[in-house]
């Protein structure tokens, strides 16, 4: 048990702090008042591997481990929760699907290019009427010759609007329950019949496009499927789970800039003579966010090294996604209140990481059903 990071490790976050120190955080404002995907940045990252880093170099992913892939998604979260999202469900959701579930063609082709950064990637799961409850979705891949038509739509889908592979689920068999779900690779520029409807107007996570997709007749080849049919259920919530542990990463990001700027304004701003640091209730504040930002940490990375171990990680990786999401807002929510009223006002970034906090308990598993996978699995 090794509490200390590795030489690699210390490199990576060194690296990825720096950037965001330097390119990030100065325009993180910028990001959430624009709400613009933020090309510039993304190539940026591509150019230092940060966009396929959990995967093999034989598919020029950067070959990092899933410790040092949460360090770095932690940094990033730090200077832009929205940024955050990008890159995890670019990576945890759309590339993990290629690289555990696509055959040796798949995976040259299209996740080669998702680590490259050449294309972006989206993971299409969640409908109007089929959030936690994935098996009620409606889209259908009918089998059509060589391939399938699919119809019907998906909502909630990070980079969706932007993303140039996404991995689909759909039923190829609508009577079969979550046994006939399927997943698919989806090329939007080159499959007619994709649409993309409109992207929400979100409280925070700004500058990841979150879309509303269509599908009117759209033909996909067959080498498309991800496995067999029917194992899509299966594909998703194992993805999800791998998934959890990178929400983690961006709800330990958040909470720390939110602690970090907060340790500088409590010394700087003084009231009553003093910094209001030199209060004990400001004191006994920064000892609860720091306590709790520490916590999300070890339980993030127990998860992340049974990952590793090829260990079973359903219960750790839910535990570290609750703790951490919950956390997240009680920290930026904290950093507000040692703010004042300032932290109310956009002047201080404190106000973005609240509102960005906030979805952490939402997406990749609510708070609710974690809590119903946590309890399943200490009765099972």
């Amino acid at each position: 048990m090794d509490f200390s990071l590795s030489a690699e490790q210390q490199q990576i976050k060194d690296m990825v702090s720096e950037f965001v120190d330097e390119e990030v955080i100065p325009r993180a404002d910028d990001i959430d008042h624009d709400d613009e995907f933020p090309w510039d940045l993304v190539d940026e990252m591509s150019d230092l591997g940060l966009m396929g880093m959990p995967f093999p170099e034989e598919y020029d992913g950067a070959g990092l481990d899933y410790h040092s892939y949460a360090i770095a998604l932690e940094e990033i979260a730090r200077g832009s929760g929205g940024l955050g999202t990008v890159v995890a469900a670019h990576t945890s959701l759309a590339g993990n699907m290629l690289y555990e579930y696509g055959d040796e063609d798949q995976k040259q082709e299209y996740l080669a290019g998702l680590n490259r950064g050449d294309d972006v990637g989206a993971f299409a799961l969640s409908e109007a009427g089929a959030g936690s409850d994935v098996p009620s979705m409606e889209t259908t891949a009918e089998k059509d010759g060589d391939g399938y038509v699919v119809n019907g739509d998906k909502l909630w889908i990070s980079n969706g609007s932007v993303a140039n592979t996404v991995t689909l689920f759909a039923k190829t068999d609508p009577d079969a329950g979550h046994k006939g779900i399927s997943s698919f690779v989806v090329r939007p520029e080159e499959d007619d019949g994709f649409h993309v409807e409109g992207t929400e107007d979100k409280l925070g996570d700004k500058g990841c496009p979150t879309a509303e997709l269509r599908f009117d007749d759209m033909h996909i080849p067959e080498d498309r499927l991800l496995g067999e049919e029917g194992d899509g259920f299966r594909h998703a919530l194992e993805t999800l789970n791998g998934g959890r542990i990178t929400i983690a990463a961006r709800s330990i990001g958040l909470a720390r800039a939110a602690l970090d700027d907060s340790l500088e304004y409590s010394q700087a701003r003084e009231q009553f003579d003093q910094p209001i640091s030199e209060f004990q209730t400001i004191q006994h504040k920064l000892a609860d966010m720091d306590t709790k930002v520490q916590a999300a940490e070890m339980l993030m990375h127990k998860a992340a090294d049974k990952k590793i171990r090829g260990e079973d990680f359903i219960k750790e990786a839910a535990q570290a996604k609750l703790y951490a999401s919950e956390i997240s807002r009680e920290v930026t929510n904290e950093g507000i209140q040692i703010h004042g009223g300032y932290g109310y006002t956009k002047d201080f970034a404190v106000e973005r990481y609240y509102r960005d906090a906030k979805l952490n308990e939402i997406y990749e598993g609510t708070s609710e059903v974690l809590r119903n996978t946590i309890a399943q699995r200490l009765l099972k």
